[in-house]
């Protein structure tokens, strides 16, 4: 979740506000949002990096896709001349031995390309599944990121109202939620 570059700074302008007041509350509050914007931080890193990879997963579906749709196509080639040999091997004459031949050439063939079309299946189901994961951790990245976002900013109310407790312990709650939430993500 993108958020202005300048957000985090106006926070712990808030926080070092308060940390020159002498006040030991507004002390603690401004070291819970120095601690929740760094957590903030390495979870949006992560939500980055599973939106990345996700995206590769993906692609590399599509790559084994094509490559799976080349096979079966070539399998079909192999198929089908396999039948037109069949069809002139039984019509008998001169070359039926030889045509009987390569009918099964090109039975053993399409054995063989039908065997990497499946292989390149199994592949791109397995990176479908990969990138269904990252989606997955994606979305509770992001719900985590938002909650510890939040979290800042209702800190920073502590401060601004110079000692109200409950935003603190508010800020404090969201931002072990959205903790929670991001370890939830890599079950």
């Amino acid at each position: 979740m993108d958020s202005s570059p300048t957000e985090n700074f106006e926070h712990a302008e808030h926080a070092r506000h308060a940390a020159h007041i002498g006040d030991s509350f507004l002390s603690s509050v401004s070291v819970t949002i120095a601690v929740l914007a760094v957590l903030t931080a390495a979870v949006s890193s992560l939500e980055t990096t599973e939106t990345a990879e996700m995206i590769s997963a993906k692609n590399d579906a599509v790559f084994f896709q094509n490559k799976e749709t080349d096979q079966w196509n070539f399998y079909q080639a192999k198929r089908l001349k396999k039948a037109m040999y069949a069809i002139a091997a039984a019509a008998g004459g001169p070359n039926a031995a030889n045509y009987s031949k390569r009918v099964g050439q090109y039975e053993s063939d399409s054995r063989a390309v039908q065997k990497q079309a499946n292989q390149l299946e199994r592949q791109k189901n397995e990176e479908l599944q990969a990138s269904d994961r990252h989606e997955h951790r994606h979305h509770f990245l992001t719900v985590a990121a938002t909650l510890l976002q939040v979290s800042i900013a209702v800190a920073t109310v502590s401060i601004i109202t110079r000692g109200m407790r409950w935003p603190w312990y508010g800020s404090m709650a969201l931002g072990l939620t959205g903790v929670a939430i991001a370890a939830w993500a890599y079950r």
